[in-house]
């Protein structure tokens, strides 16, 4: 599951900084999805270790009266422009101190390398995998990561274009096994309704509004 909606007034690249947590709405999405998630035979809840994933982790744990798990291999992808505003119309592709960081959209350069991320959430996946054995588990992360791994699992190239990643705020990535293969992937959005249209999978991004790619 990617978190729900964070408070970010400023439009920050957010990353891995503490302090970031769910919006009003972001609760709502959190609650929606948990919801959802009720009737599912859930024996084991992990997030990332950042606030945003831990709050929207919270509400499927206690429907379930489990203990939330942490797995710091769940975290949001590095990137040097976190805590810096690089959106849609911003001028921050025309700044030259950035360009050193965009030369390599393959790796990427401004960045944790993809494969890097593939490789860690896939151990996360697993390790969640085998504590729900036989039941299922849910893992919160962060969009970049998991699309990441659903990428890395479907055989695609891994450099993509952001705006057409399909892992919208509060949705779901199943990842569906038997025994320790993989037999299918599947996406949902429990909660698309409550997600702001500029923030939907494939939404064009708008002059003034953050998509927060990496978020």
């Amino acid at each position: 599951m990617r978190h729900g909606e964070v408070h970010n007034p400023e439009g920050v690249l957010y990353g891995r900084l503490d302090g970031y947590h769910l919006s009003e709405l972001g609760r709502r999405m959190a609650d929606r999805v948990a919801e959802h998630l009720a009737p599912r035979d859930i024996t084991y809840v992990v997030a990332s270790p950042l606030e945003r994933a831990q709050e929207t982790a919270a509400p499927i744990a206690g429907t379930h009266d489990l203990e939330l798990a942490t797995d710091p291999r769940l975290i949001e992808a590095e990137n040097v422009f976190q805590g810096k505003t690089f959106g849609v119309g911003d001028g921050a592709l025309r700044r030259p101190a950035n360009w050193k960081h965009l030369v390599n959209p393959f790796r990427p350069s401004w960045g944790e390398p993809y494969t890097e991320q593939a490789e860690r959430m896939l151990a996360a996946v697993e390790a969640a995998r085998d504590a729900a054995r036989g039941h299922e588990a849910v893992c919160v992360s962060h969009q970049l990561p998991i699309w990441t791994l659903r990428s890395h699992l479907e055989n695609r190239r891994l450099w993509h274009d952001p705006r057409k990643r399909e892992c919208t705020l509060a949705s779901l990535t199943r990842f569906t096994f038997e025994g320790d293969r993989l037999v299918s992937v599947g996406y949902s959005e429990p909660a698309r309704d409550l997600v702001p249209a500029h923030l939907l999978a494939g939404a064009k991004p708008v002059k003034g509004e953050s998509k927060a790619y990496g978020a």
